[in-house]
């Protein structure tokens, strides 16, 4: 359809939450998320919520490429493009860690992000059909930060050590030094860690 402008921090609609969305049929939602897949394909984003176009429901694009799962135990597969309406989420155990991200709303810019570890997330396709995932690592991690975007949220309001917020040049060096895990699965994420 089209490649639309992401709009950056300081829009309140950022900081807005989102709408349901009643019908998967809608032709407006289908033109919605055609425009966030070809508006995130166009920056080569990992993600891109509603909100960041603008648009204040509650659906977001999000894929796995490869080389970017993470989960040891399950190998979770990469996959491509796919939208989620509507979801819901909540965490698995207790386990958190803090990686880098980066956001397409905040260019130029990542933080270290405190985010549970393993997730389960439910939702529906543009089929109609209720998704239900359990999974850890980028796949757990893109989720959460586009479904943030659908509840007014944007990542350095996770943050907790705001020493480790900055230009990605200006960091690129800290984070290869001192990269800001808390366990063991999430060791080859870098600088884009749930972009989007």
């Amino acid at each position: 359809m089209a490649i639309r402008d992401i709009i950056r921090m300081g829009d309140p609609r950022l900081l807005a939450v989102s709408d349901p969305v009643p019908n998967h049929d809608d032709p407006e939602v289908k033109d919605l998320v055609q425009d966030l897949m070809d508006t995130v394909a166009s920056v080569g984003g990992a993600g891109l919520a509603a909100p960041q176009i603008g648009v204040l429901k509650r659906v977001f694009v999000y894929s796995v490429p490869p080389g970017r799962s993470l989960d040891t135990e399950e190998q979770d597969p990469p996959f491509t493009m796919k939208a989620l309406l509507n979801p819901s989420w909540e965490p698995i155990g207790t386990e958190q860690s803090v990686i880098w991200e980066g956001c397409l709303s905040i260019p130029g810019l990542r933080g270290a992000v405190p985010r549970p570890e393993r997730i389960r997330y439910r939702g529906t396709d543009m089929d109609g059909n209720r998704v239900e995932v359990e999974t850890g690592g980028f796949h757990a991690r893109v989720f959460q930060h586009e479904y943030d975007h659908l509840e007014g949220i944007l990542y350095p309001m996770r943050m907790e050590d705001m020493r480790l917020f900055g230009f990605n040049e200006e960091l690129s060096d800290l984070a290869r030094a001192q990269r800001p895990v808390k366990t063991e699965a999430e060791t080859e994420v870098e600088t884009e860690a749930a972009r989007g």
